[in-house]
């Protein structure tokens, strides 16, 4: 009989801060999805830490060739070749176990919520209903929650007509915009699934007719290039697509626009703002949540 959930295989590295970028792009080879955390050892955020790049897979992973790769980049730099952790997860609905500890958050203005919540919303909030399914982004992690922060602050001083989200996933970010400006919102991923979800999610918070969700590599889709400029750029990613992205960034962006940009530890915030503030974009604010940081950025 076939199983009812996909087979996932999560791939695990302990390794320094300096070393995360460079077996990055290693995971990235071998993994559908990548994340990188950060385990605060003395409990004081006294900077005593451990770090975890992890990938995750829909294939077997094959030991021999990841184990090849890491030791290739770990001479190339002189560094030692970390530990590898793999393991298939139990053959269950990750997405029901997930929603299990997903309790309400509170954002700035925004109070994020699962359906399987069924409690009062606060008085003042902006709701937002969002299930991840099978995309990232159900605002509990710190970038998140920069982002929607960010956006409370930026609410206070203008509304914009015509965002982009980029590298939507769940679609928390451009629907918390579509919401609190009503307006069109454009959303791109560069994930199938992710684009469905957004879609559903959408749905789900009474903005469909001002949501479109289009699968995008970047700023690829023509969706992009016709629309633009946009008066605001929100993109939850990482560091490196960041910075790869940091001259299309300024083609779409409008001259009085602004930019969201998250995704990023702290640490990666001066190599990210030095490939914009050659674009001829400075930093205009931050959010700093557990050694993530959320900037915001313009001409």
């Amino acid at each position: 009989m076939r199983s009812a959930f996909p087979a996932i295989w999560h791939l695990r590295l302990k390794v320094g801060p300096d070393a995360l970028p460079l077996f990055e792009e290693v995971f990235e080879t071998f993994a559908e999805s990548v994340t990188m955390f950060m385990e605060d050892k003395s409990g004081i955020s006294d900077g005593d830490c451990d770090w975890f790049l992890e990938g995750y897979s829909r294939t077997p992973p094959e030991r021999v060739k990841i184990v090849s790769a890491l030791s290739a980049v770990a001479a190339a730099h002189g560094i030692d070749v970390p530990a590898l952790d793999i393991e298939q997860l139990d053959n269950i609905d990750w997405v029901l176990e997930n929603l299990r500890d997903f309790p309400p958050i509170d954002a700035g203005r925004f109070f994020v919520r699962g359906s399987h919540w069924h409690g009062r919303v606060p008085v003042g909030r902006t709701e937002l209903l969002v299930d991840a399914g099978t995309a990232f982004g159900s605002g509990e992690h710190a970038t998140t929650k920069g982002c929607l922060m960010m956006l409370d602050r930026l609410a206070k001083r203008r509304r914009f007509m015509k965002p982009l989200d980029l590298g939507s996933g769940s679609g928390i970010l451009g629907i918390a915009m579509a919401k609190m400006w009503a307006v069109d919102v454009l959303a791109t991923d560069i994930d199938p699934a992710a684009v469905k979800v957004a879609a559903i999610n959408a749905r789900l918070n009474g903005v469909a007719s001002r949501f479109t969700s289009v699968l995008s590599d970047g700023y690829r889709n023509p969706a992009l290039k016709k629309g633009r400029p946009f008066d605001i750029i929100v993109a939850n990613i990482l560091a490196k697509p960041l910075m790869r992205m940091a001259k299309d960034l300024a083609a779409h962006l409008a001259p009085d626009g602004v930019a969201v940009l998250s995704g990023l530890l702290d640490w990666q915030e001066r190599m990210v703002m030095g490939t914009h503030e050659r674009q001829g974009l400075r930093l205009k604010d931050r959010v700093v949540r557990d050694g993530w940081a959320t900037l915001l950025i313009g001409r």
